[in-house]
């Protein structure tokens, strides 16, 4: 029993770092029809921004507490002006021009984990772990890492925020107006693009913070890793419906848990297999994915 119990807490810490990356992506795809490939670059930015700054760079930050904190709002905010960067400087100009979008995206994708390899090397760094998040807790017999925890209430958080932002707010209402008739709403006087630059910050906050989370998940962080994550999340994405958050929600869950059972109960690696057989399964009974609309 305990087994099970560790082993479903841990994969839904591993599906809510997936539904951090999926989240933005999908908001992305939703609104502006871009495939961002360069989302999970945001998500190394804002994990190497967040190390930086708890390994004591940043006045106040730190390794714990309060300090911690600080870090994790500082990689966030870096990830997030990297966003809005991105998008101004490379994307808007590119809209009516998809797969050179594509090309730019996986440019920048591959262009900045090499430029984190070349400042701070090609070795993964250990994270600063917070004292209060370094345990572990004790449910029904198993002992499962606080940063389980924080994870699923982090994924649970940016969910109904996400919610609230589109279903209750102005700018909510746009991006959701957009999705459906991008013309009409530009005939409503409406600047549309602003909205687009407020989807980009919103998805590159969800990745940047992340990334800041997954230290703790894995105690480490290297460059490389944004780029493993956003594959997983590209899968939760489209199992989850093309523009939908909450079906993103859903599959991210079924993702990780699919992942850890398997890489616990079969050989090593078919944990990896077994999602992309999962995917192949839900493609065939549902091709639109699990809701296929951005809500």
């Amino acid at each position: 029993m305990d087994t099970v119990v560790l082993l479903t807490l841990t994969g839904l810490g591993l599906g809510a770092l997936y539904f951090l990356v999926a989240s933005g992506l999908s908001l992305i795809f939703g609104l502006m029809d871009v495939l961002n490939f360069a989302h999970g670059a945001l998500l190394s930015i804002g994990a190497y921004a967040t190390w930086w700054a708890a390994d004591g760079n940043l006045p106040g930050a730190g390794s714990g507490g309060f300090g911690f904190l600080l870090s994790v709002v500082f990689g966030t905010a870096v990830g997030t002006a990297a966003a809005v960067l991105l998008e101004l400087a490379l994307i808007r100009p590119l809209y009516s021009r998809p797969r050179e979008q594509v090309l730019a995206t996986v440019g920048v994708g591959l262009a900045v984990p090499a430029l984190l390899m070349a400042i701070w090397g090609a070795d993964a760094r250990p994270f600063p772990q917070p004292d209060a998040l370094s345990g572990t807790v004790h449910l029904l017999g198993a002992a499962v890492p606080v940063n389980r925890f924080v994870l699923i209430a982090a994924a649970a958080v940016v969910l109904g925020v996400l919610k609230l932002f589109l279903g209750r707010t102005r700018h909510g209402l746009v991006v959701r107006a957009g999705v459906e008739d991008r013309a009409m709403v530009t005939a409503l006087g409406i600047d549309v693009r602003k909205a687009f630059t407020l989807v980009f910050a919103i998805g590159g906050a969800a990745a940047a913070l992340a990334g800041a989370l997954g230290g703790l998940y894995f105690g480490s962080v290297s460059p490389g890793q944004g780029t493993s994550l956003l594959i997983f999340a590209f899968v939760v994405v489209v199992m989850g419906g093309m523009g939908s958050v909450t079906g993103a929600a859903v599959a991210s869950v079924g993702v990780g848990l699919v992942q850890q059972f398997a890489n616990y109960y079969t050989a090593a690696g078919l944990g990896d297999l077994s999602v992309v057989v999962l995917l192949a399964v839900l493609l065939l009974v549902r091709p639109r994915g699990l809701t296929g609309r951005l809500a």
